[in-house]
């Protein structure tokens, strides 16, 4: 079964108000899946950490989410697919960004490892110099 997307919602992240509504955006949208309470709350976390690493660390970008129909595996399957992409420094080495308190900054280093547990999908792809990008998907179960 093929992965259909339904039309995106695009928003700009680029200061503390735009990490705030993309995290109310996330959560309605979610809601609207019939995620649970418990989704919800993991759902808007994820975003929160990825949309405050996209601010900090590569200047701000853009968050996309796009209701996907079906996983290939469960037809029928609903989901929520986050998209954030930045044109920042890039993360030299993913790998080691991806361990529990690797960081560059001030933070804890757990906001790409936090939010990888949080959804159900999650991959980042970066090149230096160029940026990063975060895709992250939660199924409603």
């Amino acid at each position: 079964m093929a992965v259909t997307m339904a039309p995106e919602s695009r928003l700009p992240v680029r200061d503390d108000g735009e990490i705030v509504g993309a995290r109310r955006a996330a959560r309605a949208l979610a809601a609207t899946l019939g995620f649970s309470e418990t989704d919800l709350t993991m759902i808007a976390t994820a975003v929160s950490e990825i949309a405050r690493n996209m601010v900090e660390y590569g200047g701000g970008g853009e968050m996309t989410f796009a209701v996907i129909d079906g996983d290939g595996r469960v037809p029928g399957r609903r989901g929520l697919r986050i998209t954030a992409t930045d044109h920042g420094p890039g993360i030299p080495d993913v790998e080691r960004a991806m361990q529990d308190g690797y960081t560059t900054g001030r933070g804890l280093g757990l906001g790409l490892p936090g939010a990888r547990r949080l959804m159900d999908e999650f991959r980042v792809e970066s090149a230096v110099g160029v940026g990063t990008t975060v895709s992250m998907t939660k199924w409603v179960v």
